[in-house]
């Protein structure tokens, strides 16, 4: 029998690939310097001219002890509901950054998320993909 994370493996990569692509056309025509909220607003436009299920400032609750509470987290991106995107206009990526994408994924049962900074000259230099392998066969 062959697993989930087998056949899903692919469509999260063809998801990122054009996230990515996205991204890259975003910062190539605004370039470094605008607020986070303009790259979001682009990018949720490109997402869905490519005929992806993109949302913007999804709500995230924390459950604790059965409960859910609201604690106001949101998420930038979820694209596809597959694939979890925090945008930055940061001078550099902060081991905080990573985290908290990783706590968002966890959050939310997602496994895979984009950090993608758009204050660099070059976008390659922004991006990191993040696998949480914890639950990947779920």
């Amino acid at each position: 029998m062959v697993s989930s994370a087998i056949v899903h493996a692919p469509r999260v990569n063809q998801v990122t690939g054009i996230i990515v692509t996205a991204a890259l056309k975003v910062h190539s025509k605004l370039g470094p310097g605008l607020l986070e909220s303009a790259y979001e607003a682009c990018m949720i436009h490109e997402l869905r001219k490519q005929g992806l299920k993109a949302l913007s400032q999804v709500a995230l609750p924390v459950v604790y002890d059965d409960e859910i509470i609201d604690l106001g987290y949101r998420i930038d991106l979820l694209v596809e509901d597959l694939v979890i995107v925090e945008l930055k206009c940061v001078e550099c990526i902060n081991p905080v950054h990573q985290a908290q994408l990783l706590s968002y994924m966890r959050l939310s049962g997602k496994n895979v998320g984009l950090l993608i900074n758009f204050h660099v000259a070059h976008l390659r230099n922004g991006i990191k993909r993040v696998v949480d392998g914890r639950n990947w066969e779920k």
